[in-house]
């Protein structure tokens, strides 16, 4: 699993013009899973999200986590983490998992994550044709993959 995590002031996502989810000062989550993710990736992933400390405390300093802030979330399912831009100007996305594979975890995530943060998250449709805004806050934005957990 890739995700990129951009603190934000606030976030949302629409769909066909109708704002879906909308969320004030915490996580924007983008939200790409591989064929090899396992339900172990999204338990490491949600963990690592849920403390990270990424909120300035009350000396400005990035110290706090979600939980410290009463933060919201908002997790965007978005393939094209996945795309491989090796061979050519167009990217594949052969390293993106089926649907029967994705959207399960997807799922998954979203409701482990909701458990962490103690209220629910926000989300998109998965595979829907969203228009996502945010204001990132810092700018701090963090890349993780489950599989350079080293």
């Amino acid at each position: 699993m890739r995700a990129v995590i951009q603190r934000v002031e606030h976030a949302s996502v629409t769909i066909d013009g109708q704002v879906k989810s909308a969320i004030n000062q915490g996580f924007l989550i983008l939200l790409g899973i591989c064929e090899e993710d396992t339900e172990e990736d999204v338990e490491w992933l949600v963990k690592k999200i849920s403390m990270l400390r990424v909120f300035d405390d009350e000396n400005g300093v990035m110290n706090c986590d979600i939980h410290s802030i009463d933060g919201e979330i908002l997790v965007i399912s978005q393939f094209t983490l996945f795309a491989s831009y090796k061979k050519g100007n167009r990217p594949s996305w052969f390293r993106a998992a089926r649907h029967e594979i994705s959207v399960p975890l997807y799922e998954k995530f979203c409701i482990k994550l909701s458990e962490a943060l103690g209220k629910p998250v926000g989300t998109g449709v998965f595979g829907a044709e969203m228009k996502v805004e945010l204001l990132n806050d810092g700018p701090v934005t963090i890349c993780m993959d489950t599989k350079n957990k080293e």
